[in-house]
């Protein structure tokens, strides 16, 4: 039997190592991740311990993605370089997954391209909610909330990629870092988001009116902390923290939708990004029409966007 040909990806982000390969169908045969090790009370790394630490797991790695792959044909290889598509964007941990790229694709002769990490992001939405073939070649939104991003961009594919124009976000922190930030403060590990989603799960409650602010576009989120810590040095519940965190990014999310729904009326959207592998959210933003979630796996970080992306450009 002869060998399948495959398309490599490799994305290092600030949260995790990962590659992934699909076949020539744009099916998704590897999706290999493991996350950057944090200590306990940290709200993450500096890039150099970043780097560090993806050096490390491609090492842990590698039998892992030896036996996903197997004896297959690599026939080309992606990497997310860069953190978005703007000029000026840059992240140093991207470069440990650049030279793993270069090197593999020098071994086997093959030819490399380079994505942003975004551009990966909306990649996996879109191959995960079964959106590819309606949304790769028409203008959509989409929606990237996670530990650096919380940015609603009009997307439209370019062949191989996406061009994209921000037309909601954040004028402080992200949703993820607001997210990350209380979970520390509590004692949760980093990255918070799974544990703060269990604790909120548990509240049955009610939960006071959150007095979100969602103006032309533009979203606050840096006071949600503060109103996070008074609560629970108030009320030493954890639970009921975390409901109200995840409700108040839920209702800001909800706002910047109905802002984009008023400009773009009969737009798709979907929503991509770790933050929204949130079941919580889910259920709030899924009241919308049109609307289009990637399944958590391919929410979170994952190189299978860049697999993907790196197989319609080569295929």
């Amino acid at each position: 039997m002869s060998n399948k040909r495959i398309y490599l990806g490799i994305d290092t982000s600030n949260y995790t190592t990962s590659v992934a390969a699909c076949n020539e169908q744009g099916e998704v045969i590897a999706n290999i991740k493991k996350m950057l090790d944090v200590k306990a009370g940290e709200r993450g790394l500096r890039q150099s311990d970043a780097v560090f630490s993806h050096i490390k797991n491609f090492s842990d790695i590698a039998s892992w993605v030896r036996e996903e792959i197997g004896d297959n044909d690599i026939v080309a290889v992606g990497v997310s370089a860069v953190p978005r598509d703007a000029v000026g964007s840059y992240m140093p941990c991207f470069l440990s997954g650049k030279a793993v790229a270069e090197m593999l694709a020098a071994v086997n002769n093959v030819p490399i391209t380079c994505f942003s990490h975004q551009a990966g992001h909306i990649m996996a939405a879109l191959y995960s909610s079964g959106a590819t073939d309606l949304l790769i070649n028409k203008p959509f939104i989409a929606f990237h909330v996670s530990g650096g991003t919380t940015e609603a961009l009009y997307v439209q594919s370019n062949g191989h990629s996406f061009d994209v124009n921000i037309v909601a976000d954040t004028a402080d922190i992200s949703a993820g870092q607001a997210i990350d930030r209380v979970g520390v403060m509590m004692g949760l590990k980093f990255p918070c988001g799974k544990e703060l989603e269990a604790l909120a799960s548990e509240y049955e409650g009610r939960l006071p009116k959150q007095r979100i602010c969602v103006n032309d576009g533009k979203c606050n989120l840096s006071g949600l902390e503060n109103i996070a810590q008074k609560l629970y040095k108030e009320t030493n519940d954890k639970a009921y923290v975390s409901a109200y965190v995840l409700n108040f990014v839920a209702e800001t999310l909800i706002a910047l939708t109905k802002q984009i729904r008023e400009k773009y009326p009969d737009i798709s959207i979907v929503y991509a990004g770790g933050v929204m592998s949130n079941k919580l959210l889910k259920s709030k933003l899924s009241h919308f029409e049109n609307t289009y979630f990637a399944e958590p796996q391919f929410s979170a970080d994952n190189a299978a966007g860049i697999a993907l992306l790196t197989q319609r450009k080569y295929k």
